[in-house]
């Protein structure tokens, strides 16, 4: 058997490594490195994929969600609401912006933020809400948009892990997520479904104003050289990561797909596990590119198991150990813990185990057995 990877990017590259190659070293004889061909190909194709009318390029995912935010035209206090289990680049920008951070509970299902918990939180000062489509799976957008529209509120996408998924609304339409709100953000880093060699993110929006704004924003805030009309940053996506990027894309569905069929393989090797809560896939399976492959262990020591599967060789995750309300950067009285008994519980229980394309069904075999080996021999009466 092969050395199991938490995320085989080696494995992968070699599958492209003619168009990565090549692609690569076209850049580097232009000497394009900064807003070159590249970028404004890999900006058309992103489009025409997700049928969204504006992809923005930038640094990374992190700047993408700021850089949001910062279109928006949100002030100092206002309230952002998102999700407290989730990594903390969410809630970071928030911070950052001098906006005011709210976070509330997460559906033990999905894992994604509880709309109910959403309405709770809404209060005279609330201008946004943060969804993030964690671990591959999309939030409950038809809920979710319909809060907005109540109250009259920005919908900001988190889709850094969920990028290529598609979200069947209510009234039977079909939309990549990441296209339904107002604006969203996602990443490129290397591990993501569809990552990079570095770092790299994209704001998608169907709003002109909007997109014109960020334009600006991600530039130093310049349309035409050296004229700075919005407050900007620095964030631009460069070429070579762009050639990387224009490499995978056509390949996103196919990676998605392998993504599936190796969460369907851990499912059944998994079912009539008391002690393993297995992912919960909402509506039709394209719904979820499973960026993670995250089990629950009940009346398990997460950690235990977390070592015995490190001490055969299997890596493993555990995102998120920490509450985001309990991390010492976000304290606030404002929180009870009451508020938060759903994520409470998740950080004591969740596990991920390797996922990605390269992922055969020696490795599937092996991994399920160490875990439920363990989990059977392990169980706390």
């Amino acid at each position: 058997m092969k050395k199991i990877q938490m995320v085989d990017l080696k494995g992968q590259y070699e599958q492209i490594k003619e168009r990565v190659d090549s692609s690569v070293l076209d850049v580097i004889q232009s000497t394009a490195f900064i807003n070159g061909p590249e970028v404004h190909s890999f900006q058309k194709e992103l489009e025409e994929y997700l049928d969204v009318k504006h992809v923005i390029p930038c640094a990374n995912g992190t700047d993408a969600l700021q850089i949001a935010m910062m279109g928006l035209g949100l002030q100092p206090g206002d309230e952002v609401i998102t999700a407290d289990f989730t990594f903390a680049a969410t809630v970071e920008v928030i911070a950052l912006l001098q906006l005011t951070p709210v976070l509330v509970d997460v559906e033990p299902d999905s894992f994604n933020i509880d709309p109910e918990a959403i309405k709770k939180a809404i209060t005279p000062k609330t201008k946004a809400i943060v969804p993030v489509h964690l671990f591959g799976q999309s939030a409950n957008m038809d809920a979710i948009m319909a809060i907005a529209k109540e109250h009259n509120l920005y919908v900001i996408e988190d889709n850094a892990q969920g990028i290529g998924g598609n979200y069947h609304s209510k009234d039977g339409s079909v939309s990549k997520s990441g296209t339904i709100g107002h604006v969203a953000s996602t990443s490129f880093f290397p591990s993501k479904n569809l990552g990079c060699y570095g770092d790299g993110g994209a704001i998608f929006t169907n709003d002109d104003d909007l997109a014109h704004i960020i334009r600006g924003v991600v530039n130093h805030g310049m349309y035409k050289r050296y004229h700075h009309d919005v407050v900007g940053v620095n964030s631009r996506l460069d070429s070579i990561q762009a050639a990387v990027l224009r490499a995978k894309l056509p390949n996103l569905d196919a990676y998605n797909t392998a993504r599936r069929e190796a969460a369907k393989k851990y499912t059944a090797a998994f079912t009539d596990q008391e002690h393993i809560i297995t992912p919960e896939i909402i509506a039709t399976e394209d719904t979820h590119v499973f960026h993670q492959y995250t089990l629950r262990v009940i009346d398990v020591d997460r950690d235990a198991l977390a070592k015995h599967l490190n001490d055969n060789g299997i890596p493993c995750g555990v995102y998120y150990p920490i509450p985001l309300h309990s991390q010492k950067a976000y304290l606030d009285d404002r929180y009870n813990e009451a508020d938060f008994p759903i994520t409470n519980q998740l950080v004591k229980e969740v596990i991920s185990l390797p996922m990605h394309t390269e992922l055969d069904d020696e490795q599937i075999d092996f991994i399920t057995k160490t875990v439920i080996d363990f989990v059977s021999k392990s169980v706390i009466v």
